[in-house]
């Protein structure tokens, strides 16, 4: 008998199910972080400073022009669960095939944009000029891969949605292999520097899409994908828009405020953002970790609210938001606590050390924060709230960034006073928020009941 990776989300026990979703979610984003990782020390091992730290201050810059497709693969995520929780063959089989042509499509706008606009983003980031060349070239190679990144996130995007977070596991570990293998060659033996942990980069991202696309044509569920059937259907793609447009819209802005950030790390120099670069990557771990029961809100809502079982969101709420704070706090509190030790696997310089601890310290004590908000965002696109969350992430915490770095970090220019804007934050941003999820729960409980007693 053929094994079933679909999960019911609208019946049995919801905690139980909880964990065997989010658990390879983690596991997925801990292993594409510990590859990123083998490329950032590969190349800072066995190329210098300078090119960590090249490495490392594309990081903002690339999410920037990324996150508007990523974000349309959560409006893939939302319309398959719900349509797969009402068994809706149809609509299911037109979402897969606009989700998948549209990853390739806006993979080809993204190699343009990444090829053209790379330097000139870089030179206004104020990138050292030390660093600036081998940035440039990390990044025009690394946006060769992008079709292969975004049907890998689409095709994700689609098996989350029917409760399968295992295959995408397996689909990233053999990428991932494959990746950290090309890196040691591609650096040590070749010597290729930069361009070698890139190149290895787009060769895991081809080998990760071709495994999920080959997954979603050997399926025998009512997602199949059949390439000769590849359309862009127009009512899909909208509502696939409308829902991710603004969680895209979101992310984009929200790394444009962290390409801010970057660029006032970069104002105290390479070593300042080579510590900068290797706390992030650390802190990305934890990061990762929240993000999958975010991702698991998203799916398990939207799955309940398209087979009808509104009755269980309350405990998806709660129990979504009590996994997350002990994930945050534990991890964070971790990753800080043993902050020397794993800095000194990226660099053994005392000086990089001591500017990522300076960033871990206000970052990963109080990380859980993240993820709580991330959480209420993804309940609310899982009630088909897309603009709201938007719109209160844009001003709370991207616009309170913006503004604190052109006022209180200019009155106090330090990485301290920059890195508490982190924090302060997520807390504004989190409370509206939750204010937001009563407020809809209270008017949607209404139309609900109104909706039975018809029936």
């Amino acid at each position: 008998m053929k094994k079933s990776y679909e999960m019911d989300m609208c019946n049995g026990p919801i905690f139980k199910k909880l964990l065997i979703f989010a658990l390879p979610l983690m596991l997925s984003g801990i292993l594409q972080l510990l590859f990123n990782a083998a490329d950032i020390v590969v190349v800072g091992k066995f190329t210098g400073s300078h090119a960590l730290a090249a490495v490392g201050s594309t990081g903002a810059l690339i999410n920037l022009f990324v996150n508007v497709f990523i974000g349309f693969s959560i409006g893939t995520n939302v319309l398959v669960a719900q349509y797969f929780g009402a068994r809706d063959e149809k609509n299911v089989q037109e979402t897969v095939h606009t989700s998948i042509l549209l990853g390739i499509v806006g993979g080809f706008i993204l190699i343009v944009a990444g090829i053209v606009f790379a330097k000139p983003m870089l030179e206004w980031m104020d990138t050292p000029d030390n660093v600036l060349e081998h940035a440039v070239l990390y990044m025009r190679i690394y946006f060769v891969g992008m079709p292969a990144m975004l049907v890998y996130n689409f095709g994700a995007a689609i098996l989350r949605a029917i409760g399968d977070t295992k295959r995408p596991l397996y689909y990233l570990l053999s990428a991932g292999v494959i990746n950290v293998v090309l890196n040691l060659f591609f650096v040590i033996v070749l010597d290729m520097g930069v361009a070698g942990v890139a190149a290895a980069t787009v060769a895991s991202q081809v080998v990760s899409a071709v495994l999920i696309v080959r997954c979603l044509m050997q399926s025998e569920g009512i997602y199949r994908l059949n390439l000769h059937e590849l359309k862009l259907h127009r009512k899909k793609l909208v509502r696939i828009v409308q829902i991710g447009l603004p969680a895209g819209l979101q992310g984009a802005v929200f790394s444009l405020s962290n390409v801010l950030i970057q660029s006032s790390v970069n104002s105290f120099g390479s070593v300042a953002m080579a510590g900068n670069t290797a706390a992030g990557n650390i802190e990305g771990f934890v990061y990762t970790s929240m993000n999958a029961i975010y991702q698991t809100a998203l799916s398990f809502t939207s799955q309940n609210v398209g087979g009808g079982r509104q009755d269980r969101i309350p405990k998806i709420i709660f129990q979504c938001m009590a996994i997350v704070i002990v994930i945050g706090a534990v991890m964070g509190n971790l990753a800080y606590q043993c902050g020397p030790f794993l800095l000194g696997i990226y660099s053994s310089d005392p000086e990089v050390i001591q500017f990522g601890m300076s960033r871990m310290q206000i970052i990963c004590q109080w990380y859980f924060l993240c993820g709580i908000m991330d959480v209420a965002v993804g309940i609310l696109r899982g009630l088909g709230y897309s603009v709201m969350p938007m719109l209160v992430s844009l001003t709370g915490a991207c616009g309170l960034r913006v503004l604190w770095i052109f006022t209180v970090f200019v009155w106090k220019h330090s990485l301290f006073v920059l890195y508490l804007s982190y924090p302060i934050t997520w807390i504004v941003t989190f409370t509206v928020h939750l204010i937001c999820i009563l407020v809809i729960w209270k008017r949607k409980k209404g139309a609900w009941a109104m909706v039975k007693v018809q029936k």
